[in-house]
């Protein structure tokens, strides 16, 4: 064979050597935007801190989610991502593409959790959600109030009311006193605005005050149109130096003797908390009050009612004079006789 057909057959098998390879290549691009191979609901990954990408990529591939890994690794190492990948939990949504895939490692967009705190809730309460939530690193177990309070950077003397009910998201990992944080912050975001927008002749001066009555409408009532009402009632009392009785606050005082069941003798017994016995607000909120509830407690409805109680179907009656009251009251303990759990 001569040497020029020798060329020829090596010039050609070099050509279809670089067709392939130009084949293979734009495979592999092409591959960069097809779709992951993920199930209906999505695929959570998990990347640990200080993890290669090389490692990640090797766990898409082997748990059949990246079907062909050389690809993305090459591009990632090529583009200058590989080493800017943030650890964390994502969440793979169907559609993504193993270049949207990267895009999204890089920008950290990891899946976030949630925890919701709920309007009325005590403290109490609330840790009990974060302490039951998995996704919460916990580390509040053992704290004290007053030591939360502190770290918190709080001057308020209790912790209650002092956290905005909302629902939170997070990343896995994070800690309960940062949500905490979250949840601080957002209550004085929402006590200054509403306190921005006060009416005049409150009978209080401070925005804690005005916290501290919204917590006891909150605790009052879950009608809406009914909270600027409780608050008027509640204010008028105050302006005339008139107990406020209100139960909520009797109930709060009494802590965890309280077994669903309040009594005549329970509102005589004394407790900084017993609106019964003491005039005034009572010394801290007693729950966490909502939007409308601040709203309500700056804002109280103008009008002549000094009493209010219960209908037994969720709403109230409003009363002006003691007489009225003591009728409202009488039909409502009678809606109750014949419930054998109620008497």
């Amino acid at each position: 064979m001569s040497w020029k057909r020798r060329a020829g057959i090596v010039v050609v098998l070099l050509l279809i050597a670089l067709a392939a390879a130009g084949a293979v290549a734009r495979a592999a691009y092409r591959s960069l935007d097809a779709p992951l191979v993920l199930p209906s609901g999505g695929y959570v990954l998990d990347i640990p801190s200080g993890t290669p990408f090389a490692t990640v990529v090797r766990r898409l591939h082997d748990d059949g989610v990246l079907g062909w890994r050389e690809p993305l690794q090459w591009y990632a190492r090529f583009a200058g991502l590989a080493s800017r990948v943030r650890a964390g939990e994502y969440l793979l949504e169907p559609a993504l593409t193993p270049r949207g895939l990267l895009e999204q490692l890089v920008a950290g967009r990891v899946l976030l959790h949630a925890v919701t705190f709920v309007e009325g809730w005590s403290f109490t309460q609330m840790l009990g959600a974060l302490a039951e939530n998995p996704a919460v690193e916990h580390t509040l177990a053992d704290v004290a109030p007053e030591t939360v309070l502190q770290m918190l950077g709080a001057t308020e003397p209790s912790p209650e009311g002092l956290f905005f009910p909302d629902t939170y998201r997070f990343a896995r990992g994070t800690r309960d006193l940062a949500i905490l944080e979250q949840a601080y912050a957002a209550m004085h975001a929402h006590l200054e605005a509403a306190w921005a927008t006060r009416t005049s002749s409150l009978p209080f001066d401070t925005p804690y005050e005005a916290l501290i009555l919204a917590s006891m409408v909150e605790k009052e009532t879950r009608i809406d149109a009914e909270r600027g009402r409780i608050a008027g009632v509640f204010v008028r009392r105050l302006r005339i130096g008139m107990r406020l009785q209100s139960d909520p606050t009797v109930i709060y005082g009494m802590g965890a003797t309280f077994d669903g069941n309040l009594r005549v003798v329970d509102l005589q017994h004394d407790t900084p908390y017993n609106t019964y016995t003491r005039g005034g607000l009572p010394p801290t909120p007693i729950a966490m009050p909502g939007a409308g509830s601040l709203q309500a407690a700056v804002q109280p409805e103008e009008g002549d009612a000094l009493y209010f109680v219960a209908t037994g179907d969720g709403g109230h009656h409003f009363s002006a004079t003691l007489a009225e009251h003591q009728q409202a009251v009488e039909r409502y303990l009678l809606s109750l006789r014949g419930t054998p759990e109620q008497r």
